[in-house]
C-alpha cells in the first residue's frame, strides 16, 4: 500500500523539492530528492518524487531506477505501481500496463483509506484494465479467426480453453468427497453420442413421465434427498438437510432396488435395462425421480466418487431450470438426456413457478476397464467388511 507516501513526515528538505516541483523547477527537484538519498532517506515520497521530477526532465533511467527501488521496497506501493502502469502505457506496451494496473487495483487499501485523487486514479486505472482486457479478446479472437478458429464448429474443447484463457470461465476439477481414482479425465458433461444405450432411454420418456404422474399423485410418496444419519455428525448440507424442497422418488437406493417403487414404475425400470448403472453394493446405483421446487436452488456441491458419471433424463422441466457443472451452464430440455461428472462443483436452479422433476441416475465411468471395475467393488466391500455396518451415502 502507499503508506510512506501519503504518512511519512515531509521535513524541509522535502518540502524543499516540492516547492521546487510546483515552480516548474523539476532539475533543482531532482537533485534535491538525490541529496535526500544519499543522506540515507529512501522513503516512497522521496523516490516516487525523484521520478517525477525525472519524468519531467526525461530522465527515463532516473525515472525508472527510482520507482523501481520503492517497488522493490514497497511491492504494494498504490502510487508507484500506478507510475509502472503509466509509464509502460505511455510506450504503448498495453499488456504490462495492465499488468501494473490490475496490480494496484488489486492491492489497494480500501477507499476510505485513501485521499480523492487516488481514489479516482485507482477507478481511472480499473476502466484502463477493462478496456485492455477487450482489446486482448478482440484481437486474439480476430488472429485466430483468421486462422479458420470457429467456435460453432472447432474444437469444443479448445474453445474453452480460449475462455479460461480469457478469463471467462474459471478451471473446476475432480474433487470427490469420498474416493478419488487417479488417471480420469477432467470433463464436465460428456458428449451423448459416447451413451448409444441412452436411445432406448429417451425413447420411453413419455411412458416414465406417465408413471411418475402417477406417483406424484400420492401423498408422501417424495422424501427429502438429503437426509441425516444418526451414526454420523450432523451436517447442515447447506440448508438442503432433510429439506422436502429437493426431493427423491427412489427405484434403487445405494445398490438396492427398492422393490415397492420398482413394481409401479415398470417402463423406467426397463428403459435402463442396458445401461451400466454403477453396481457397488451398499452404494451405488441410485435410480431416483429427482424433484425440485418452484424458486429453489441447489447449493454448489461435489459428488462422492469418481469412479461414476450421473445421468439425467429431464421428464418435467419449466422454463427457467438451469443446470452447472464446473463452467458449463445449461437448461433442461424434456426428454434429452445428459451425462455428467458429478465430483466437478454443480449446482442447479428451478427460477420458474412450478415443480421440476427428472429421472437421476449412476453409470460406470466409460474410461474404466472391467478389472478396475470389479476392484473398486472389492475395496468398497472391504471396506464395508470392515466397519461392520453400511455406510452413510450421500451427495
Amino acid at each position: 500500500m502507499g503508506s510512506m507516501q501519503d504518512t511519512t513526515t515531509a521535513g524541509p528538505d522535502l518540502e524543499a523539492a516540492l516547492s521546487a516541483m510546483r515552480a516548474g523547477n523539476a532539475r533543482e527537484a531532482r537533485d534535491l530528492y538525490l541529496s535526500m538519498l544519499e543522506g540515507g532517506r529512501a522513503d516512497g515520497l522521496v523516490l516516487l518524487g525523484l521520478a517525477h521530477a525525472c519524468r519531467l526532465l526525461g530522465d527515463e533511467p532516473g525515472m525508472v531506477g527510482a520507482v523501481d527501488r520503492l517497488l522493490a521496497a514497497e511491492p504494494r506501493h498504490t502510487r508507484g505501481l500506478l507510475f509502472k502502469a503509466n509509464y509502460f502505457a505511455a510506450k504503448g506496451d498495453a499488456r504490462s500496463a495492465s499488468a501494473f494496473y490490475q496490480r494496484a487495483v488489486q492491492t489497494a487499501p480500501p477507499a476510505g483509506e485513501l485521499p480523492a485523487d487516488l481514489v479516482q486514479d485507482l477507478r481511472r486505472a480499473e476502466e484502463i484494465c477493462v478496456q485492455y482486457a477487450v482489446q486482448y479478446k478482440d484481437w486474439l479472437r480476430s488472429q485466430l479467426a483468421a486462422r479458420g478458429f470457429d467456435p460453432r464448429r472447432s474444437s469444443s474443447r479448445f474453445a474453452q480453453s480460449l475462455q479460461m484463457v480469457l478469463g471467462e470461465k474459471q478451471v473446476y476439477v475432480q474433487q470427490p468427497k469420498y474416493y478419488y481414482f487417479p488417471e480420469l479425465p477432467q470433463v464436465q458433461f460428456y458428449a451423448r453420442e459416447l451413451f448409444p444405450w441412452l436411445d432406448e432411454v429417451e425413447a420411453a420418456t413419455d411412458a416414465i413421465r406417465a408413471e411418475l404422474l402417477e406417483v406424484m399423485k400420492v401423498e408422501g410418496a417424495f422424501s427429502p434427498y438429503v437426509t441425516g444419519d444418526a451414526n454420523r455428525p450432523r451436517k447442515t448440507q447447506q440448508g438442503m438437510l432433510n429439506n422436502p424442497d429437493w426431493s427423491a422418488f427412489f427405484l434403487w437406493k445405494n445398490g438396492e432396488v427398492v422393490a415397492e417403487n420398482a413394481a409401479r414404475c415398470p417402463e423406467t425400470m426397463r428403459a435402463l435395462r442396458n445401461a451400466p448403472l454403477a453396481v457397488v453394493p451398499n452404494r451405488s446405483p441410485s435410480v431416483l425421480f429427482s424433484m425440485l421446487r418452484p424458486g429453489m436452488h441447489i447449493p454448489p456441491h461435489n459428488g462422492l466418487v469418481n469412479t461414476r458419471l450421473i445421468c439425467h433424463l429431464p421428464l418435467i422441466v419449466p422454463a427457467g431450470c438451469t443446470f452447472r457443472v464446473g463452467n458449463d451452464v445449461r437448461d433442461w430440455r424434456e426428454g434429452k438426456a445428459w451425462a455428467f461428472d458429478d465430483t466437478i462443483e454443480h449446482e442447479a436452479w428451478n427460477n420458474s413457478r412450478e415443480t421440476r422433476v427428472i429421472l437421476l441416475f449412476d453409470i460406470w465411468r466409460p474410461e474404466l476397464t472391467d478389472e478396475e471395475r470389479s476392484l473398486v467393488v472389492s475395496l468398497f466391500e472391504a471396506i464395508d467388511a470392515h466397519s461392520g455396518t453400511k455406510p452413510q451415502w450421500e451427495i
